[in-house]
């Protein structure tokens, strides 16, 4: 059995004994991770035993000084606030991050792999062979326009691709700057 990789197509099953981690990590995660969860429940407990034991319960456990009882209703008041408060945030970061609907980004990007033209020759032409598996490549939503919409009318075909969003059919046509597409 190859001792580099215990499991491949020609061996799927993985040896037995199983093989001893290669590389020795550190314990101390677990060990925080443990400590922050004690803690936790610790002052978990604490608080429900202020908030629900009466003042003399209190002060014959010998503490003398704690903080009003109306916390217990504005520490958890105040905790749910702020977890809505970062689900807010989030989202209206994402949401301010989002390009509008005629931004030229939410059609090609940066990383948009675009079919090269030789020549005059549509690089498309090879993938309509019987049998031929095409490269992968973005298609330009010019090509995916008249592909999808070449049967209709005239008529139909205006109002189903409003004039504010623009359609180029090569990938230099549009960019993604800051500027806008350019041409």
């Amino acid at each position: 059995m190859d001792g580099a990789n215990p499991t491949s197509p020609v061996n799927p099953l993985a040896p037995y004994p199983p093989l001893l981690p290669t590389e020795i990590r550190s314990r101390a995660p677990e060990f925080y991770g443990f400590v922050a969860w004690t803690s936790t429940c610790l002052l978990f407990c604490f608080f429900l035993l202020w908030a629900l034991l009466p003042d003399d319960y209190i002060s014959w456990l010998g503490v003398t000084w704690y903080p009003s009882r109306e916390w217990t209703l504005l520490l958890p008041a105040y905790s749910i606030i702020l977890v809505l408060l970062t689900y807010f945030t989030y989202f209206a970061l994402a949401f301010a991050d989002t390009p509008g609907f005629a931004d030229i980004c939410t059609i090609t990007g940066a990383f948009s792999c675009a079919a090269a033209d030789r020549a005059g020759s549509s690089p498309y032409a090879a993938a309509a062979q019987p049998g031929a598996i095409p490269l992968m490549y973005d298609v330009p939503i010019g090509l995916v326009n008249r592909v999808m919409y070449s049967g209709r009318s005239t008529r139909s075909r205006a109002r189903a691709v409003p004039p504010e969003y623009p359609h180029y059919d090569r990938p230099e046509d549009a960019s993604c700057g800051a500027s806008g597409p350019q041409r």
